[in-house]
């Protein structure tokens, strides 16, 4: 037996414990955080030594123990409690329970070690001595795991939907001391250590315990708090050791920097009447009009809370309903537009902390707009301190690296058939939702997920269970995911940025189609034969036009197979495909008349609409990530008020006439909202339908995209509507256009025409759209 140095009572003697026993401490010594030592065994010394055996010492050295529970801090053994310790660089530590002071035994290489002669474990504070200062502090091998079973249970089924509330780093009172719980899934690791800027970077002193089959290792660490920097030292299989960021951080640094930041939320909501009237009427019968942007480039410089000063008030001007913001989960490369997610619980750190990101959420309900985010699960980068192959081996991506490798990106994708790694995302859709009050989550490149031979040639794909290429595991997690977020979340949309015709993507989880899948529970789809077919036939000549006007009227063969948002996103107008504005055909002139005329046909048509940034005031030039929009191009000096401002004053029309006209969005979902006029006019150039809304108001919109005037046009309309007018023309001269205007009312003739009772006649402007509605 090795007894401690010493033991030093209350009255300054220094005594042998195996000579005599320490005496209790009285009443008044007793303090809240210490609970007085039991009494002394009155037996002579035991036979038990308290240092630590050579293959203990050695795993803990090298981080590969799963259990440092089980042999540091203090535990009964045979003639008393046996306390240990591993402290690296300490020059002494001692032992503080009430008035009991004990000095460990130094058996070197970090590790103390001492036998006292108790009944009873109790409990004490950790006296450490450096070379150049002294540190009182709470032995973390003495408190129990943060996690209860239920949260491990959760967790190995793979249903732990608040995961984010038990994994990662959490700042709490644990059995009243004040410190941070850290704990992470790697179950194929040896061991796993807590490394910070709280230790200086060495995990030595950190080991974290193994809890069980679940793969989750765990530690709470007394006096560790908000600000502090962390990561995991993980010892792969192989022996080896990684430096790894939290998957489940909450935080992060400012890239290039890749640490993980314990922190907390102190955010105090003020959208409480958002959040009630939010889920009133469904998003596919109410209005639904998104502006997406680039946070960081929208104004380059901004902070979250900068822009909440600015964001808000613009888009509540326009008239846009929601904002759909580019990922804002954490990513190292930003050039990645944040499409390469490291930190998906966190928010990225380039623009503030999470509670500033809230404070922007919140400003921007508080002016009664939506807000919705790109969200990233098809794939993650492989840098070497994130997620890939995080505990040594394959764990979040898939096991066979052609399924694990993503063709066109370079990077790896999701197993979706791993239980643990479809918590991790479906967690992950509920975390934003919930704590940060998302509003709508858009699902990028679903495609890629749901095909197993997706960019892959023959031989790089193996076909499912079925003998298809339906990735099945993904399939599965869609459904998950859609099914979790609308029933944990009220009035919440997910939009799937889907490209092919998979079958059932806005069709609920539990109802079948053709295909033998259940729908994949999306609520709303991005309708990208829409974009292409209409914008091919936008760039063309108008001469060249009557040969693809099919370009134009096709969607309506679809337009109710899904539940549609029309988009106009970033990837059109980047990677040289040119500006909106830039796309149309003619001189600027007629560039922006065909921009006009688009945007309303556009906002007219069956489905949602999202417009990108800078594409509301006719930019000229391609987006780029490095300067956002030209926003010097609505300066009056640059003839911007006939020019790109009166662009922007259409968008804000368009936008105020549609929020005001049912008959634009009560129905996109139902045939019954749309009735073609004429959509066979190629010679002309002219489409021409009514949009009806449940109690049959219509309205009709008519567009002619010619540049030449055509008096006298005839079109059929219904005949009770004794009177037609003008709601909106894009040729009116405040935004740029001829000015060939209506500002009558029109009356319909009693002759019937295109399969209606009866006829208007108009003059259609040049390169425009107009829309009418009973006067």
């Amino acid at each position: 037996m090795t007894p401690p140095k010493k033991v030093d009572k209350a009255d300054g003697k220094n005594e042998n414990p195996a000579d005599e026993p320490a005496p209790a401490p009285s009443p008044a010594a007793t303090t809240s955080a210490a609970a007085p030592p039991p009494a002394p065994v009155p037996s002579p010394a035991p036979a038990v030594s308290p240092a630590l055996g050579a293959d203990d010492r050695e795993r803990l050295l090298h981080g590969s123990h799963h259990a440092p529970h089980s042999v540091l801090g203090a535990h009964p053994v045979p003639g008393g409690v046996v306390f240990r310790a591993l402290r690296p660089y300490a020059r002494s530590v001692t032992v503080l329970a009430g008035d009991l002071r004990a000095e460990l035994q130094d058996d070197g290489d970090g590790f103390f070690s001492g036998l006292l002669p108790l009944t009873e474990v109790p409990v004490h504070r950790l006296l450490v001595a450096y070379d150049d200062t002294t540190v009182e502090t709470e032995d973390a091998y003495r408190f129990l795991p943060t996690l209860g079973e239920l949260d491990l249970h959760l967790i190995g089924e793979g249903r732990h939907e608040e995961l984010w509330t038990v994994l990662g780093a959490h700042p709490r009172v644990h059995q009243g001391v004040s410190g941070t719980g850290f704990s992470v899934w790697a179950p194929n690791a040896r061991g796993v250590r807590v490394a910070g800027s709280f230790n200086f970077w060495d995990p030595t002193g950190f080991p974290m315990r193994s809890l069980g089959s679940t793969g989750v290792w765990e530690l709470f660490v007394p006096g560790v708090g908000e600000g502090e920097l962390y990561k995991f030292d993980i010892t792969r299989p192989d022996g080896s050791h990684t430096l790894r960021a939290d998957p489940m951080a909450r935080r992060t640094e400012v890239p290039p920097a890749t640490s993980s930041i314990v922190t907390a939320s102190h955010h105090e909501w003020g959208d409480g009447e958002w959040l009630a009237r939010r889920a009133e009427i469904p998003v596919h019968q109410a209005p639904f009009s998104v502006y997406e942007l680039h946070l960081p480039s929208w104004r380059p410089g901004l902070t979250y809370r900068q822009l909440a000063d600015q964001l808000p008030a613009y888009v509540k001007d326009l008239g846009f309903t929601h904002v759909e913001l580019m990922p804002v989960a954490e990513h190292p490369f930003g050039g990645s537009w944040g499409y390469q997610v490291t930190g998906f619980y966190a928010p990225t750190a380039r623009l503030g902390t999470p509670d500033d990101f809230k404070y922007l959420v919140d400003a921007l309900h508080r002016a009664g707009i939506g807000v919705l985010m790109d969200w990233v699960p098809a794939h993650f980068p492989r840098d070497e301190w994130a997620l890939a192959e995080f505990d040594g081996r394959p764990l979040y991506e898939h096991e066979d690296p052609l399924r694990a490798a993503h063709p066109d990106w370079g990077t790896l994708e999701f197993d979706f058939g791993r239980r643990e790694v479809r918590n991790f995302l479906v967690a992950n859709a509920v975390y934003w939702c919930e704590e940060f009050h998302i509003d709508g989550l858009r699902v990028d490149a679903v495609a890629s997920m749901l095909y197993l031979d997706y960019s892959r040639e023959p031989g790089q794909w193996t076909p499912n269970e079925r003998g298809g290429r339906e990735n099945l595991d993904a399939v599965a997690f869609l459904q998950e995911m859609n099914a979790t977020v609308y029933r944990r979340s009220p009035g919440v949309v997910t939009v799937a940025e889907e490209s092919t015709a998979w079958d059932g993507v806005t069709r609920a989880t539990d109802q079948p189609g053709p295909s033998g899948f259940g729908g994949l529970g999306f609520g709303l789809k991005w309708n990208m034969g829409w974009m292409h077919d209409s914008l091919d036939y936008m760039s063309h000549e108008p001469v060249h036009r009557r040969y693809h006007h099919h370009e134009m009227t096709f969607s309506m063969v679809y337009a109710y197979s899904e539940n549609y948002v029309l988009p106009i996103s970033h990837d059109e107008v980047v990677h040289g495909k040119r500006s909106l504005v830039s796309k149309m055909p003619g001189d600027w002139w007629q560039q922006r008349a065909g921009l006009r005329a688009y945007l309303a046909f556009m906002w007219a048509h069956p489905g949602k609409q999202l417009l990108f940034m800078g594409q509301e005031f006719a930019q000229g030039a391609e987006w780029s990530e490095a300067h956002g929009p030209d926003w010097w191009l609505l300066d009056p000096a640059y003839g911007a008020e006939a020019d790109h401002r009166g662009v922007r004053d259409l968008v804000r029309d368009l936008n105020a006439v549609y929020r005001a006209t049912p008959a634009l969005w009560q129905l996109d979902t139902d045939p019954a909202g749309f009735q073609w006029v004429v959509g066979d006019a190629a010679e002309d150039n002219v489409f021409a339908f009514l949009r009806h809304d449940a109690e049959g108001s219509p309205l009709l919109c008519v567009s002619n995209l010619s540049p030449v005037v055509r008096p006298d046009y005839l079109l059929g309309v219904p005949d009770d509507v004794p009177a037609w007018h003008e709601a909106l023309n894009t040729d009116a001269s405040a935004y740029g256009g001829s000015g060939v205007t209506g500002p009558d009312p029109v009356k319909p003739e009693p002759q019937g025409r295109h399969g209606h009772p009866a006829t208007v006649r108009l003059t259609l402007p040049p390169l425009s759209t107009v829309w009418l509605r009973p006067a």
